[in-house]
């Protein structure tokens, strides 16, 4: 026999009714509404309602959606497989109202839709018309749910909470501020519209399978749910009805740990680690198709999801622990967070889920990435030659090739070395898009590694300025405009400042530039202090800035770049001086 699917459209009063009682499943995303959308719900009922003084029953309905359930025809309990944001926001405006209506208007009135009110003398609790997840239901019920609730809210106004009920507090006092704008009149006639006049259309059926089709179609459409929780309801549907509470679980705490929109790029890199090939189709697509998580949830979670979500937090906050190793494998960490694209994510979650046990492997591996990363950055190397690159060294890393051999896709060839050292000694300034990644690499390679920077903005900047002042210093020592040229925007012209420096001193001569631009202040007074950047110390304890000066320092900084990334030797390449 086929299962039954039904649909019909409710008002609010007989959504919250004794004809469901609605329950969110552990597989579910936590409640992740905010105040923006929280808002455009009371704004748009607002907005609809008007300042008619009409009857409410004379008013058009109101459509909210529609929301898919779990349930069985005859029986109250409804498992809400979409819908959840929907339902939650109704239930926290309907609490506001109950709040700022005036005793008059006999508000207590608004609980039976909250909750069926138990009885003390038969024993019977409260029946909760929602119940949320597990971890939320117990502080929706004190707070949101129960007579009084909100009151008690305000006092966890600036308290830190998990991220739901930070959304649940934040939108319950966000519309119960919004409501006291309104007057008791206004109030109450939304109040009337939200329960009568508002419209769900509800989709249910006692199937599983079916409500999680019906859901995916409904959500492939469009509607507000990622391809993570898409994924979610398919992964954790698949496996067995006594363990989806504990992968349920392990499943948030993965998503917590990550924030929700960082688990969310993590398919991208699993759908790349898998596929090894740039996207064509969806995410949601392409994961289900190479990635097949459904066929195996249980593996999948285990051996998949959970190493590559921990291998990426210990990437991207920089934290991975070992007994060895450790500081030297979280600074390279650092070194690729910087870099302007995240293709090289992949492989990297990869090589560090395979061999999570292994430091001294995972030194070599981020050494030579870096490498790799950075000189791609460098040359400027598109998007297809990336995805190329990395598709190959992930299927090395698939197959457990030796990645030290001379023709791995790890290592820059001897051409991909010259051009960057082409790229270098050209007018690199005018690379806007990696002259500070550059010139930062350099610095902190120049002072060993323990740079440590606290400014919050850091710019570039020209020793000998673009266009110096007439009768100044620096005409007398390049007098030849278009020579100067060649030398202003080279690498051995160039170093950085805490990006607050006042400009105005940049067209200063040498000596006097030195002082009141290149010098970090002590307490904004007079004297100086040697400057925090490798690089600009060098321009403080140099006497004179003339082409030799620039050209001998320009040889150490490209030269310095090749014992940094093991550039191999080329042809001589020109002085800065003849770069145009």
């Amino acid at each position: 026999m086929p299962t039954r699917i039904h649909g019909a459209e409710y008002s609010i009063q007989k959504i919250f009714c004794d004809d469901f009682v609605f329950s969110i499943p552990l597989y579910q995303r936590p409640y992740a509404w905010d105040i923006e959308q929280a808002g455009a719900l009371l704004d748009d009922l607002l907005t609809f309602l008007g300042d008619s003084t009409v009857s409410i029953d004379e008013l058009s309905p109101y459509f909210l959606g529609s929301i898919v359930l779990i349930k069985s025809d005859g029986a109250p309990q409804a498992e809400v497989v979409d819908g959840q944001q929907r339902l939650t926001t109704l239930a926290i405006l309907i609490a506001a109202l109950r709040e700022v209506l005036p005793t008059d208007r006999k508000p207590e009135k608004l609980t039976k839709f909250l909750y069926e009110e138990g009885d003390e003398f038969t024993g019977t609790k409260n029946r909760y018309r929602l119940t949320l997840r597990e971890r939320d239901a117990v502080f929706f019920q004190k707070y949101i749910q129960d007579k009084g609730g909100l009151q008690k809210l305000l006092e966890l106004k600036d308290a830190v909470l998990p991220d739901s009920q930070a959304h649940i507090r934040d939108n319950a006092l966000y519309l119960l501020a919004n409501l006291q704008k309104l007057s008791d009149e206004k109030c109450f006639r939304l109040a009337q519209f939200l329960i009568t006049g508002c419209l769900l259309v509800v989709v249910s059926t006692p199937d599983m399978e079916s409500a999680y089709r019906i859901f995916s179609v409904l959500n492939d459409r469009g509607l507000d749910l990622s391809h993570s929780d898409i994924l979610k309801s398919e992964i954790i549907g698949k496996i067995s009805q006594d363990k989806q509470e504990q992968y349920n679980r392990l499943w948030e705490d993965t998503e917590v740990m990550l924030g929700r929109d960082t688990f969310q790029g993590l398919f991208s890199h699993i759908r790349m680690i898998y596929q090894k090939a740039k996207q064509k189709d969806s995410v949601l697509k392409e994961i289900r198709e190479f990635v097949k998580p459904s066929e195996n949830p249980i593996y999948f979670i285990d051996e998949v999801l959970c190493p590559a979500a921990q291998a990426y937090a210990d990437i991207q906050d920089c934290c991975y622990t070992s007994n060895q190793d450790a500081k030297a494998i979280n600074t390279y960490f650092s070194y690729l967070n910087r870099i302007d694209n995240a293709d090289w994510l992949p492989p990297a979650i990869a090589y560090l889920s395979k061999h999570r046990h292994q430091p001294d492997k995972i030194l070599t591996f981020f050494k030579d990435l870096d490498r790799l990363a950075s000189g791609l950055m460098i040359r400027r190397a598109d998007i297809n030659e990336r995805m190329r690159r990395y598709s190959t060294l992930l299927t090395w890393i698939e197959e457990g090739q030796d990645l030290s051999q001379p023709d791995s896709s790890l290592h820059l060839t001897t051409e991909e070395c010259q051009a960057i050292i082409q790229r270098l000694n050209g007018p690199l300034y005018l690379e806007t898009k990696i002259r500070l990644y550059v010139l930062l690499r350099l610095d902190q390679y120049l002072a060993d590694g323990d740079a440590v920077y606290n400014y919050s903005r850091i710019t570039v900047e020209h020793v000998l300025p673009q266009n110096p002042s007439q009768g100044s210093q620096w005409l007398e020592w390049f007098p030849d405009e278009d020579a100067r040229r060649g030398y202003v925007h080279c690498l051995g012209n160039l170093t950085l400042l805490p990006g607050h420096i006042n400009g105005s001193a940049q067209n200063y001569d040498f000596a006097k530039k030195k002082d009141k631009y290149f010098k970090k202040r002590k307490n904004n007074l007079s004297e100086g202090s040697i400057s925090s950047f490798v690089l600009t110390t060098q321009v403080l304890n140099t006497a004179e800035w003339t082409p030799s000066v620039i050209e001998k320092r320009q040889a150490e900084l490209v030269t310095a770049f090749k014992e940094l990334w093991r550039l191999k030797e080329s042809a001589p390449v020109s002085q800065p001086a003849t770069v145009a």
